[in-house]
């Protein structure tokens, strides 16, 4: 199926997709601010700049959108055009992703995924995703993941 507008419309709509202070982002953040957790936001001295960080507790929080980094969830499709070009993105993210939660794990760092399902669409469970990820900071484990429920 070819693309319902020019190549130079769908550019600077994919441009402006963003990558920091997203919905599924700031939802976590509030919710683990009115939670009591204190933490920085993007810093430049962590490896793959997480989106949250709570150094007291030496926890970085990726939030992962599920459609750019190929999550097995109702909210990924890959799209029809140009899909040679979206498999290579798409995998190129899930690569970056697991050597930066690799160089994280060798620094001391604990990392926790919250997948954009577990905050919305069909499957969300905002406060217990919230309550969940909260928990996992507190608590001692290496790794996690939150996502939508199956």
């Amino acid at each position: 199926m070819p693309d319902i507008v020019d190549s130079q419309t769908r550019s600077r709509m994919m441009a402006g997709i963003r990558s920091q202070n997203t919905k599924p982002e700031m939802i976590v953040r509030r919710g683990l601010h009115a939670r009591g957790l204190r933490f920085r936001l993007h810093p430049r001295d962590v490896a793959g700049r997480p989106d949250i960080v709570l150094p007291r507790f030496r926890a970085a929080l990726f939030i992962h959108g599920c459609f750019w980094h190929g999550h097995d969830c109702h909210l990924f499709r890959l799209p029809d055009t140009r899909r040679e070009f979206w498999q290579a993105k798409i995998k190129g993210n899930q690569t970056r992703d697991a050597k930066v939660r690799a160089e994280l794990a060798a620094g001391g760092w604990r990392t926790l995924t919250v997948w954009e399902c577990a905050l919305r669409g069909r499957t969300a469970g905002i406060t217990n995703a919230v309550d969940d990820a909260a928990a996992w900071v507190r608590s001692a484990a290496p790794s996690g993941e939150i996502r939508g429920a199956s």
